[in-house]
């Protein structure tokens, strides 16, 4: 047992970088620690820290060791959350990251009814568009939306929602609607900036599939900010539906050359490749899955 505190107290300081906030993050005194990272170091026969006034860093021992402390804590945490999925009872920590627009408007809403049926569980949502590693930065679930998931990841289908060219009545009242794809390049395009496709825009219609470059007049990593431009008059998007459908049923956007289509994507709940999933992203991935079972979004 002795063995099995002192790797924790060690793998903490190296997470922590400091001793003080590694006891903090044990709910031990600060003494404690550094007495068990002194007495591994002692029984191992090496320095696993360099210690400085100011930071600490890892010896290559060290690096080597931390390592397989992981492997040995995680197989640890592992043991006991099969064991704990068996009685099916959902706690503690469940750290999620979504997408920031998805997030606000779609998942937002869910996450008071979860918490109500799973009273144990302690949520820790993080909004952002960016491609979170889920290992690295200790996530426990993630919602992606994209035409794959990553491979090295678990995934389930929630729902998908489709990318649709529109812009307001008055920007095509006052530039012409566009009847092909290629008649984009002479037009104000507000571009998410973080579109896989870039500024490279590929649709299918009745003359099978056409792409075009478009020069985009605003880029964002927002798409709330290009749907605002849109109904703003200021140019045309492509956006999913999950974002826009509301603006298309309002008429304050009309979608543009509904005879060429878009990219459908997928909305996925992944989490990391594991030989079990715990009763707390079980249960939350079946609530989701449950949640979007009905959702359609207009187009």
């Amino acid at each position: 047992m002795d063995k099995f505190i002192e790797m924790q107290a060690f793998v903490a300081v190296v997470d922590a970088g400091s001793f003080v906030k590694a006891a903090e993050a044990l709910d031990v005194s600060k003494a404690a620690v550094s007495r068990y990272v002194a007495e591994l170091e002692s029984r191992l026969g090496v320095r696993l820290l360099h210690r400085t006034t100011r930071k600490l860093s890892l010896t290559p021992e060290g690096e080597v060791f931390q390592a397989r402390c992981r492997e040995l804590l995680g197989g640890v945490d592992e043991a006991e959350a099969e064991i704990t999925s068996r009685s099916g009872e959902a706690s503690g920590l469940l750290r999620i990251n979504v997408p920031f627009s998805f997030g606000l408007l779609h998942l937002a809403p869910l996450w008071a009814e979860f918490m109500a049926q799973n009273p144990k569980v302690v949520l820790d949502v993080t909004l952002a568009d960016r491609v979170v590693d889920l290992v690295e930065e200790g996530f426990d679930m993630a919602v992606r939306i994209a035409r794959l998931p990553n491979s090295s990841l678990i995934s389930r289908l929630l729902t998908s929602t489709r990318m649709v060219l529109c812009a307001s009545p008055a920007y095509l009242q006052a530039r012409g609607h566009p009847s092909h794809p290629s008649e984009l390049a002479s037009h104000d395009v507000l571009a998410y900036s973080l579109f896989s496709m870039g500024d490279q825009w590929v649709f299918t219609g009745p003359e099978g599939a056409a792409s075009v470059k478009v020069t985009p007049r605003m880029r964002t990593n927002s798409g709330d900010t290009c749907r605002v431009a849109a109904l703003r008059h200021q140019g045309i998007v492509l956006q999913p539906s999950f974002l826009i459908g509301s603006d298309l049923l309002a008429g304050t956007l009309m979608e543009v050359m509904p005879g060429w289509r878009s990219i459908e994507l997928g909305v996925y709940a992944v989490y990391p490749s594991r030989k079990f999933v715990s009763p707390k992203v079980r249960l939350l991935i079946e609530f989701l899955v449950n949640a979007f079972r009905m959702r359609a979004w207009t187009t």
